[in-house]
């Protein structure tokens, strides 16, 4: 085989590598993603068991349950109950269910799970919580006791990234009501 590399010596090869170096993350895995077109919030992806995409027929209403519960979607063989995430935190606006999938991030503690109903996913990203995190400064009475801290992303529009605590969610006596 005339002109192919020979892999173990290296030689007939370039030399010069074409491997990327990679880069290694600093922080922890977070899913980001809003709760209204302006609210972004983050949650440790090390509580999500899953984001699922389902279409608003896939949720079924529950009569005389909490306004916070949009109602039960069938995961894999179980029944788990979905909120919506923005109302629960005290946001006015309601959200939108007339589109073709409902954004839900399913979250789990202690084998108590719960779906959060979301407006949109934006994605995953590493996030140091060493480094730029600080206490919330102007979070709402109704969302501070979920909250775990917020990055400043830009100082000049004054626009923050919020951290959610999920098991305080999860916990909340605000369900019962």
């Amino acid at each position: 085989m005339v002109g192919s590399p020979d892999f173990l010596t290296g030689k007939g090869q370039d030399q010069t590598s074409e491997f990327q170096e990679l880069e290694s993350p600093e922080g922890e895995l977070h899913l980001r993603f809003y709760i209204t077109p302006t609210t972004e919030l983050a949650l440790p992806a090390i509580g999500i068991k899953e984001v699922i995409s389902r279409p608003p027929d896939a949720i079924t209403p529950i009569p005389n349950a909490s306004p916070l519960l949009l109602g039960t979607l069938n995961f894999r063989g179980r029944v788990i109950w979905v909120a919506d995430l923005g109302q629960f935190l005290g946001e006015s606006t309601l959200l939108n269910t007339d589109r073709s999938e409902i954004q839900v991030i399913a979250i789990e503690d202690q084998d108590t799970m719960l779906g959060l109903a979301v407006d949109q996913i934006v994605g995953m990203c590493w996030l140091d919580v060493e480094t730029g995190f600080q206490m919330p400064n102007n979070a709402p009475d109704s969302m501070a006791p979920f909250l775990r801290g917020e990055w400043v992303l830009d100082t000049q529009n004054n626009k923050t990234l919020q951290l959610l605590d999920q098991v305080a969610i999860l916990r909340s006596a605000r369900w019962a009501a």
